[in-house]
């Protein structure tokens, strides 16, 4: 598929690579961006040739929210049609099979941010910037909030989500808005590394991990056990899990079934 405002590439090591590619808006998201991203993201969750999708952005940043010039005219239903479009690829990313790492560079604001948080895994530049910065026009961030509350916590969110002050990467990673911090220069090798790290994992181990992760978030403890201990369960009678087994014992590298 042709996209105006993406470069998606698929490569050799199981890793496909989603660019945004708005370089002179910062990659802000403008509705066509929003909707390529979305059917790019399922694309991808569907094809058998990637275990791992990178998410990164063209030019001086990653993404830096929305983009204001959509902002004029609309009643309160299009303004909450509008809104949900552009935060269906958030959405999208948890629904996935297959995980989502976020490469930052630069800025991630607003919904660049709330797109970060809501990656599987973010690894980022030591100078990149983020923030939850609408406050600062009149607006706010409530729906990209969602994902980071998920990653920070109640008392640090609402603080992002009033103030939209930026904050630099290492504050981003002790709070856990990302996992890696890495030189800027080291971060394209660094997060290639990484996604092709995690592709050599067994995809049906992953893919079970994380939608029993995210179908057990909202669960009260014991349920939340409940429903791992089925996932492990069901992973246990899979080839992948027999061959990690095999393999380790045969002291040899495993030969995971293709998804």
């Amino acid at each position: 598929m042709a996209y105006t405002h993406l470069v998606v590439e698929v490569g050799d090591r199981f890793v496909g690579v989603i660019t945004l590619n708005r370089p002179e808006q910062l990659n802000t998201f403008n509705s066509l961006l929003a909707e390529e991203l979305h059917q790019a993201l399922v694309a991808m969750d569907a094809e058998p040739r990637v275990r791992v999708v990178l998410l990164k952005g063209a030019g001086k940043a990653f993404c830096a929210g929305i983009d204001v010039n959509e902002l004029e005219g609309k009643t309160v239903m299009e303004y909450r049609a509008w809104i949900e479009h552009m935060e269906r690829p958030l959405v999208a990313i948890s629904q996935m099979k297959k995980p989502v790492i976020a490469q930052l560079h630069g800025v991630a604001a607003a919904n660049g941010l709330g797109l970060v948080a809501a990656a599987d895994l973010a690894i980022a530049a030591d100078n990149a910037k983020m923030g939850l910065t609408a406050i600062n026009v009149g607006l706010n961030c409530v729906g990209p909030v969602i994902p980071v509350a998920r990653c920070v916590g109640r008392k640090k969110a609402l603080e992002l989500l009033f103030y939209g002050d930026l904050i630099k990467a290492p504050e981003a990673c002790a709070l856990g808005l990302v996992n890696r911090v890495v030189p800027k220069d080291e971060l394209d090798a660094a997060a290639r590394e990484w996604a092709e790290s995690l592709a050599r994992r067994s995809p049906v181990a992953v893919q079970i991990a994380k939608k029993a992760f995210y179908a057990s978030e909202d669960l009260g403890y014991q349920q939340q056990f409940d429903m791992m201990n089925e996932a492990f369960a069901r992973l246990c009678t899979t080839r992948d899990a027999k061959e990690g087994v095999q393999a380790f014992f045969e002291k040899r590298a495993p030969r995971w079934e293709e998804r």
